[in-house]
């Protein structure tokens, strides 16, 4: 039996099955460690991008519910208004009676809000089209632009067993946007390999400077991610060429994938939706990667000895 929690640390049993047989499956036991309860604050990770379509949300869903399936902890932050995050991994704004913008204006909290998946160890903070208001409700507040850092903060002291939070940006760099780079130690790039997308990397980097320069000194770029890649256009290794000069990009590229582009149809994201599609292997190796600079060694060595006793089962 997988186990799910009902709330905040703890879980209930249910059904098998409810991640396609994958090397990186869910195990048929799922715990919170004491190492991952008292590790100190999770790594917040904004996952921003101002252009639109370039796999952005797609990113944030895939890659936190791939480190999830590797039996760490994540919380994924739902900070559009579109609410298509929520809705990638099964929660639907219009049916959500409270989200982040309840957060936002102080009328609840984090665990009051937090909505568990059907991936073990994966938490959504849903987002509604409510969430368009919160700019203007906030515009004459001094902390603004720190709500959601505080909102966190506060989560983490009271125990929210998270050991990493993924904020799904809204394609702006307006409030919303900024609130996520003041919350986050780190900022992953969702970059699709097009003319249009190198000149909009500009101003974001200006953006990320000027936080870091302010109110979020600690902010730093974790990598830029290449989404929808087609090998067979020149213009793409081309941009991909021109981008690896300046920043670091992650060694996996997502490919253009039409399992990826159905999944969030489903309200799933890739690893229930097709485990065996390419769009999933290359959001677990991202994972994976990702995780190397990240995770203790005792924990990933004992995740590959894991991987490999139920290879040795199977």
């Amino acid at each position: 039996m997988h186990k799910k929690r009902t709330k905040v640390g703890e879980w209930r049993a249910v059904d098998e099955g409810v991640c396609p047989a994958h090397p990186h499956a869910i195990p048929a036991a799922v715990r919170m460690s004491e190492a991952q309860s008292t590790a100190g604050t999770p790594l917040i990770v904004a996952v921003v991008n101002q252009k639109g379509g370039v796999g952005k949300t797609t990113t944030a869903v895939n890659l936190a519910a791939s480190v999830a399936v590797a039996e760490v902890s994540c919380l994924l932050v739902d900070m559009d208004p579109q609410g298509n995050a929520s809705s990638g991994v099964g929660v639907s704004p219009r049916t959500t009676t409270r989200s982040i913008y309840d957060c936002l204006i102080g009328k609840a909290q984090l665990e009051d809000v937090v909505v568990h998946t059907a991936i073990p160890g994966l938490d959504i903070l849903p987002a509604t089209q409510d969430l368009v208001a919160a700019e203007i409700e906030l515009i004459d507040e001094t902390d603004r632009a720190s709500r959601l850092a505080g909102i966190l903060q506060s989560a983490f002291e009271r125990g929210a067993p998270y050991r990493h939070v993924f904020i799904d940006c809204p394609p702006s760099l307006g409030l919303l946007t900024v609130n996520a780079l003041v919350a986050a130690h780190r900022v992953l790039v969702p970059l699709q390999c097009e003319y249009y997308a190198l000149e909009g990397l500009t101003y974001l980097m200006d953006t990320i400077d000027r936080v870091k320069r302010g109110p979020n000194p600690q902010l730093d770029v974790e990598g830029l991610v290449l989404t929808m890649f087609d090998p067979r256009n020149n213009l793409a290794h081309q941009v991909a060429d021109e981008v690896k000069k300046h920043f670091r990009v992650f060694e996996s590229v997502i490919p253009r994938n039409v399992r990826l582009s159905e999944a969030p149809s489903h309200g799933k994201p890739i690893v229930l939706y097709d485990a065996k599609s390419k769009g999933c292997e290359a959001y677990l190796a991202l994972a994976a990667e990702y995780l190397a600079g990240h995770e203790p060694k005792s924990d990933k060595n004992d995740k590959k000895k894991s991987a490999a006793g139920k290879g040795a089962r199977s």
